[in-house]
């Protein structure tokens, strides 16, 4: 009888211990495949949270009257610096996309921002979120007539896996959650294929040789011939689908020596974009353009240094005027007219 005690009470131990060894990695079980209401992408997250130990604190709030959803999830350990793994807000009221988008371009637009790969409808801001902007076709048009969409932002933690596939994986499938719960009816987005992964808005972009550059985006700069092209160097920071996006052109800065931004010309799509060029001290008229794409208005502006030798105001304004027809090509839009 006593024998048979003492193995109870053995296995007992054992298996209390072995319960309370399980128990951290249940909970991830658990919350992988719960928080965000269960749209997560587990196998992504995992990688997402590969410098912590443990998965802890989902939250999840969806106001549909209110046009706005958003759950968070974090993790733990040792060396982390911050306890956040990711957490995403969607909007579909103007006034809120207005407010987001003024907060990542608060004075002149031309902030800092890094490009998506080409089909997904977004860029990444300066603070590194990857905000994704779709039209919502089961939304009621608003009393101006204009389609509503759906702002989706997903932020990763200081201390979340960032260069990584799985980023994008995540984002996408949390915004095609969120036009669901918040019934968008938005076509859903496709994860970009192979090893495409977000990139820090804060380094120095990738450049190439204006001559180099007729495969990009940016490569009507080359094709207008206005430029000497040896001497210069492009930064393609937009892609084909994105609110927002920038042709950066680089050359030798005379005192200097050294490569730095001359030419920026900028796009920005949807009606908040107008208060970028309509307030004053903003940007001058003549460095300017407007459009009509999708309904909405569409601005493109120039910044520039003021003495830039062999590059003077005509060449200027017709370099303006060269990237704002390859936007309205490209984009489909129509009504271009120039500032100034």
């Amino acid at each position: 009888m006593r024998r048979w005690i003492k193995v109870s009470v053995t296995a007992a131990v054992v298996l209390g211990i072995g319960g309370w060894i399980a128990t951290p990695y249940v909970n991830d079980w658990w919350l992988l495949r719960t928080a965000c209401d269960g749209s997560l992408p587990v196998d992504a997250v995992r990688e997402l949270g590969r410098n912590g130990s443990h998965f802890k604190d989902a939250t999840s709030a969806s106001h549909p009257e209110l046009g706005d959803y958003g759950c968070s999830l974090g993790f733990e350990g040792d060396e982390l610096r911050s306890d956040r793994l990711l957490m995403m807000e969607a909007y579909t009221r103007r006034d809120d996309l207005d407010r987001e988008l003024m907060t990542v371009f608060p004075e002149s637009g031309f902030d800092t921002m890094a490009p998506m790969p080409d089909g997904l409808p977004g860029f990444i801001d300066k603070f590194g979120a990857l905000q994704l902007l779709v039209p919502c076709p089961e939304l009621k048009k608003d009393d101006e007539g204009r389609q509503p969409k759906l702002l989706v932002r997903t932020r990763l933690g200081r201390d979340t896996l960032w260069g990584t596939p799985a980023a994008y994986e995540t984002a996408v499938t949390l915004a095609n959650s969120a036009s669901e719960r918040l019934g968008c009816g938005a076509e859903p987005l496709r994860t970009p294929e192979g090893d495409a992964a977000p990139v820090d808005p804060d380094r120095d972009p990738k450049t190439v040789s204006l001559d180099r550059s007729a495969d990009t985006a940016c490569g009507w700069a080359d094709e207008s011939g206005l430029l000497e092209a040896s001497r210069w160097q492009v930064a393609t920071l937009m892609n084909d689908a994105g609110p927002v996006g920038r042709c950066d052109l680089y050359a030798r800065d005379a005192d200097s020596g050294e490569m730095e931004t001359q030419l920026s010309f900028a796009a920005w799509y949807g009606d908040w974009s107008s208060r970028l060029i309509a307030e004053e001290s903003r940007l001058p008229a003549a460095r300017t353009a407007t459009a009509r794409c999708d309904g909405e208005a569409a601005n493109f502006a120039l910044s520039d240094d003021e003495d830039i030798p062999g590059v003077g105001e005509a060449v200027k304004r017709k370099l303006l005027t060269a990237f704002a027809r390859e936007q309205v090509r490209q984009r489909g839009c129509s009504d271009l007219e120039l500032g100034g």
